[in-house]
């Protein structure tokens, strides 16, 4: 049986580009971070009620190097939330002193909330970077502060 295969090319609005197989515009896919289905057992829960929109998780910030961009979004209640997307920044603390100074991030060396991080260079809590002074450990959530923060590690 042969496959028929018809190609075409059509000029995509701006919200329907893409860029770094990320969906950039309105047409992302919302998050659901509600109960479960299923029990650690593998039993099926039965739905006790309908996905409410509290329970709606949006995309995570996936903090990167670059020219510093911070995006501002309306979170529950009507505060704000500062997204932290690009920094080449980050404040470091040194325990021994207890000074803090600003310095140039150089590379993410590991991030232990996910192996592929490491490789793509995303800041996380945790992620372990090297900077001017040497390394350090991020101690801030860049996504939800706006900021990152760190502290010196001694080898």
């Amino acid at each position: 049986m042969e496959k028929l295969i018809i190609s075409f090319s059509v000029d995509l609005p701006a919200k329907y580009k893409y860029k770094q197989h990320t969906l950039i515009g309105e047409e992302q896919m919302a998050r659901w971070q509600g109960r479960s289905k299923r029990l650690p057992t593998g039993a099926r829960l039965k739905r006790y009620r309908k996905k409410r929109k509290y329970e709606l998780g949006r995309e995570s910030a996936e903090t990167r190097m670059g020219e510093e961009k911070k995006k501002t979004i309306r979170v529950r209640g009507g505060r704000k939330k500062i997204r932290l997307l690009l920094t080449s920044y980050a404040n470091v603390t040194d325990p021994k002193t207890g000074q803090t100074q600003k310095v140039k991030i150089n590379e993410v060396e590991t991030n232990p909330a996910n192996i592929d991080y490491s490789r793509r260079g995303i800041i996380t809590k945790g992620a372990i970077i090297i900077t001017e002074l040497g390394k350090a450990m991020c101690t801030s959530r860049p996504g939800q502060h706006g900021v990152v923060n760190a502290i010196l590690l001694t080898d």
